[in-house]
């Protein structure tokens, strides 16, 4: 299988950018896809924020597995890192995302006060990978549409302060992706959730990691959801898209039945999935 990479230039400055501004702020807020917890988490970001403090928000919680997030969340606790499930979108997790905030500069301003300064905003910056939800989220902070949002990776280019109210300043930042991934499983995971644009990905390669996945970890979904023709257990990755094929009568149109596949995973109508199996990343085997 074809390794996927995807780094555009503009990363490369985001990047730079991003930490020339980290001594401006308080703490971060990584934010990651909660279907792919590890998978959307960037080295590189990690690399940047180093010391300062931080908060791990898994987003889109609505979409993924609640089962395999509740997982997650313990995992990175056990880990030392403050960590905490969201649904941006739908507005679900984002009290108790400024409330971890305010918890973890508690003791920074209580020095701060001690020493006659006065008390301000917490400074916030987000980081993320393209597409994880972070203008969705800067808008549900903010109250009003201060940033561009949109379901493609990129949108976001532009470096900015956002006033929240008197209590959080906050950095907008661009999405930034790594330029290689160590793991071929991750160019995948992110290709699937949308992080990496559909014209530099192969979809019918990806419908089969998904198929091969769905039927890992939740055997017969497929054949329930689309009411698959002479489906059986032991259907290799690359029968079960034939069968998809034949059952949306698409007279052999495999890439037209993947995409359907990946859409519809996308857009939640297979359930809540998680792509990212905690404890250990499992490959998955797809065969052709």
């Amino acid at each position: 299988m074809n390794q996927i990479q995807w780094f555009p230039g503009h990363m490369a400055k985001a990047k730079r950018e991003a930490k020339e501004k980290l001594n401006l702020v308080d703490l971060v807020i990584e934010l990651t896809d909660a279907r792919i917890p590890e998978s959307s988490r960037n080295p590189v970001i990690t690399e940047i924020i180093n010391q300062k403090p931080s908060i791990l928000a898994l987003n889109k919680a609505d979409l993924a597995d609640p089962n395999l997030t509740k997982h997650w969340i313990q995992h990175y606790q056990e880990q030392g890192q403050i960590a905490l499930a969201i649904d941006a979108q739908h507005q679900l997790g984002l009290n108790e995302l400024k409330k971890a905030c305010k918890d973890l500069m508690v003791d920074f301003f209580a020095k701060q006060k001690a020493k006659g300064v006065k008390p301000r905003a917490i400074r916030l910056m987000i980081l993320g990978i393209p597409n994880v939800g972070k203008s969705t989220l800067i808008n549900r902070f903010v109250g009003k549409n201060q940033a561009q949002t949109g379901n493609k990776p990129g949108v976001t280019k532009a470096q900015r302060w956002l006033k929240i109210g008197k209590e959080f300043e906050l950095l907008d930042t661009p999405g930034i992706l790594w330029p290689k991934f160590e793991d071929p499983l991750t160019g995948y995971h992110l290709a699937l959730t949308g992080a990496i644009k559909d014209q530099l990905v192969e979809m019918q390669e990806l419908s089969l990691v998904l198929i091969g996945h769905l039927e890992q970890f939740y055997p017969g979904l497929l054949k329930e959801f689309y009411h698959l023709e002479d489906y059986h257990q032991e259907m290799a990755a690359a029968e079960i898209l034939t069968s998809l094929t034949q059952t949306l009568k698409l007279d052999q149109d495999y890439t037209q039945a993947a995409e359907r596949l990946i859409f519809d995973f996308r857009q939640h109508k297979l359930g809540s999935i998680t792509l990212d199996r905690p404890i250990e990343r499992v490959n998955i085997e797809t065969n052709h």
